[in-house]
């Protein structure tokens, strides 16, 4: 069904195709220029991100957060571990779990490739997205995400 704008009826196809697409573009750009500053890419740059504002997560945490399977953020997290920006602690609370902690490397590599993906995304985004259009986008993506949430919409079933 699709809902109604002050324009009139929301094509839903169009949106979905436009917000995917966009979402491709800004990753893939974002990709190439962290991997290329930095060794790493998004997937990464956000697990590292991730950790660093949520000290002691465990990998069930990284797979809700991204909406990804329990064994694709185990293997995330095993890439970073062997990059050696990422250690496991047993968990105190739960031996058969593991509490996830950056390194001093983990934590530098994440500080400098935040600035790099702030300016970058600040270059493809600023002009589009500068303004009371841009604000309300913005708010509209961030209220739609928090009922997807909410209602637990979209997880992986395995």
């Amino acid at each position: 069904m699709a809902s109604k704008s002050s324009r009139g009826p929301v094509d839903l196809p169009s949106f979905f195709a436009d917000l995917v697409r966009c979402e491709t573009r800004l990753y893939n750009a974002l990709n190439d220029r962290l991997r290329e500053r930095h060794g790493i890419v998004t997937s990464q740059y956000e697990s590292l991100r991730f950790l660093r504002d949520h000290p002691g997560s465990r990998v069930a945490d990284l797979a809700t957060e991204f909406a990804i399977g329990i064994g694709a953020s185990s293997k995330a997290v095993d890439r970073l571990e062997k990059q050696g920006w990422v250690v496991r602690r047993t968990n105190p609370a739960d031996r058969r779990s593991s509490l996830l902690d950056l390194t001093p490397a983990g934590r530098h590599l994440i500080e400098a490739a935040e600035d790099t993906f702030t300016t970058t995304l600040t270059e493809l985004t600023a002009d589009i997205l500068n303004g009371s259009a841009g604000a309300a986008a913005v708010h509209v993506l961030s209220e739609l995400r928090a009922a997807l949430e909410h209602d637990q919409i979209g997880l992986p079933t395995g």
